[in-house]
């Protein structure tokens, strides 16, 4: 799963998708470029629907709106295309844009801007979060790239929380990869409960999305005891 990710610091990029790194190289013509591009959001529409396992690749380049032949100039396999989707995603997860943030010195201000883009990023992509939770279990290259891109995350966290140690704003006691592997933990879990498992109860209560934001960020707050906040 996933971790915040404060946009000030934002220099991480998504992790290799190894053993996946023998993706093919983006096409180099425009119209290359656009059926690739038709057929990954073509994928995404169709793994969201169906799931993985029920996926087909004629239904991929039907909602392509291309000639099944097509797909094999782009991708493998399924799994190749599917990594091609997870990669978008994540992406869009490291990298959410969390816009001007006013008093941008305050770091507890900067810390809820980061956590309302991220929370929002997950949301916007919880049902590939989910997806890639269940083929993690069965698929030892998913299992990798989850794990990496987890890493990426967690060591992202870790050089703002050292940052912010070395501003006098943190605490300087903490260990700034343990305190970030906890505290990364703590908002990936909240938002696959907040956005994911909630999705699947039928009689779950939807998550009030700002007091989630609020949360998330006092607690980040109190652990690394800024001041005025613990």
């Amino acid at each position: 799963m996933d971790t915040t990710a404060p946009e000030e610091l934002d220099g991480e990029t998504a992790p290799p998708v190894a053993p996946f790194s023998h993706l093919r190289e983006p096409p180099t013509t425009q119209r290359g470029a656009r059926t690739r591009a038709a057929l990954v959001k073509a994928a995404r529409k169709v793994f969201e629907r169906d799931g993985y396992l029920d996926t087909r690749l004629t239904d991929i380049t039907k909602e392509a709106r291309c000639a099944a032949g097509s797909f094999y100039t782009y991708f493998a396999n399924k799994e190749e295309v599917l990594a091609a989707v997870l990669l978008e995603a994540q992406e869009d997860m490291m990298h959410p844009g969390m816009g001007r943030v006013q008093g941008a010195a305050d770091p507890h201000a900067v810390l809820e801007a980061s956590n309302r883009a991220y929370l929002k990023a997950y949301q916007r992509n919880a049902k590939l979060m989910a997806l890639l939770e269940q083929i993690a279990q069965v698929e030892p290259e998913f299992r990798e790239f989850r794990g990496r891109r987890a890493d990426a995350f967690i060591r992202r966290n870790a050089r703002g929380i050292a940052d912010l140690q070395a501003r006098g704003v943190a605490d300087p006691q903490l260990d700034p990869m343990m305190a970030s592997r906890a505290l990364s933990g703590m908002v990936s879990g909240m938002a696959y409960n907040a956005f994911v498992l909630s999705e699947e109860q039928e009689q779950g209560t939807p998550v009030d999305f700002e007091e989630l934001v609020s949360t998330v960020t006092r607690l980040w707050a109190n652990a690394l005891r800024f001041p005025g906040h613990h």
